[in-house]
Order: structure tokens, then sequence, then C-alpha cells
């Protein structure tokens, strides 16, 4: 079983393909909101260097999010036009799971954070388990200053993932019993999806693409600005 993965719930956008045998190939880059440009080369790239045809992929899966809303959106309407050309279905993975996941091996309470803009941030609470990691509580969306506040409230030593905790580190790393960590886990990427996915796949919970929904956690930008407008 072949798994495609599309991630694009950040300004980072990518794609990987693997199955049993693990990820055989990935592409990441960082082009602005380049996502609808960056994304079709990236998956024509990531299939040539897994030395597969299209019509090998078993499963589509996406970032379903929370995240910025165009990237989204050309994630998920690209995974579903795959999905309906190759008739096969879909997996939806949350996108602050994508970036707890590769941070499983820590014994600290994991919080990914998203950066949401307008000064948000978009948060879930993890901890370590056998082969991964569980969600707690969350996903969120608040200030940067409720984040801080929980986290002065939990007695746990915490490890901040996620560009949501790099942009505002001077806020976050004056706490106690906070670590940031390394920039390179600063975005959820097509590799862990993939990971994720087949895990999914092997229990078969997978569900067609008319079943997968975006998870937003607020309007748009453009809805949010229209309707702050003055009337004319």
């Amino acid at each position: 079983m072949l798994i495609l993965g599309i991630e694009s719930s950040t300004v980072q956008v990518g794609c990987a393909v693997g199955g049993h045998e693990g990820v055989l190939a990935s592409a990441h880059s960082s082009r602005g909101r380049l996502h609808a440009e960056s994304l079709t080369p990236q998956i024509d790239f990531v299939r040539r260097q897994a030395r597969i045809e299209l019509s090998e992929i078993s499963v589509v899966a996406v970032d379903v999010g929370p995240g910025l809303f165009t990237g989204l959106r050309v994630g998920l309407a690209s995974g579903k036009a795959l999905a309906h050309a190759l008739r096969v279905p879909m997996i939806g993975v949350e996108s602050l799971d994508l970036l707890a996941f590769p941070a499983r091996y820590t014994s600290r309470l994991i919080v990914a954070t998203i950066d949401a803009r307008r000064d948000e941030l978009f948060y879930a609470f993890y901890r370590q388990v056998p082969g991964g990691v569980q969600r707690l509580r969350g996903p969120e969306l608040g200030t940067p200053d409720d984040l801080a506040s929980e986290l002065l409230a939990t007695s746990e030593e915490c490890l901040l993932v996620g560009d949501g905790a790099h942009r505002y580190v001077e806020l976050f790393s004056g706490l106690s019993k906070v670590e940031m960590a390394d920039k390179g886990m600063q975005y959820p990427t097509a590799t862990a999806l993939v990971q994720l996915a087949h895990a999914s796949a092997m229990r078969e919970e997978w569900v067609s693409p008319g079943d997968i929904a975006p998870l937003y956690l607020r309007r748009p930008d453009a809805e949010a600005n229209w309707a702050v407008r003055e009337p004319r």
C-alpha cells in the first residue's frame, strides 16, 4: 500500500510517498504563499524519486488543519482531485498532530503551536505514549499570552514545538520549565503525515474524498476583514 501525503497548513508546503517500507521520498519548500505553484511539481518530483506511477497510489492523505486558510484550501483541493482521479480513499490528519509526532521521544509535555496570524496561535497538548503521542487537549485558538498563562499554571516540564512558539520566542523562552524545540521542527511535514496515515490505513480508517473537511477554528481573513469594513 502506497500513500501520497500532502501537507500545506503553514508557510511550508510539502508532499511525500511511503508505505510499509517507510517514507520513500519527500519534498518541502517555503516560498511565501506560492503553495499552488509549488505543489504539483513537488508531487511529480516525489513520484519520480520514489520510482512509482501515480496509478500505484492506494490512499491520499492530507493535513486538514488548523492552519492558514489559503494553504489548507490548496492542499485539500489538490488531494481531493487526485483521490477522485485515482478512485482511492483519503485520510485526514490534523496539523498539530503532525507537529507533535516527531517530538514523541521526549518525556516532557509536548505543546504544538502554529502561528495563526492576527497575534494568535493554534495549539494543543500531547504526551508520549508507546509508538507515538496522545493528544490531551486541543486544538485551541488563543493569544500567546493565553498559552503562556497555561504553561505557567502547569507543574510539568514542557517542550514547545512549531513556528507559533518561535515567533514569540521572547515570551516563551523566559518561562521556567519550558524548552523550545529546534527550528527544524517549526512546521508540520509530509513525512510525518505519511507515517501517521499509514498507521490509520492499516486499520482501514479512511474516508471518501467528499467526507474530508478542513478544520479552520475561525473564519478566513478575507471574511473577517469584510465583516469589519464600514458601510459606504
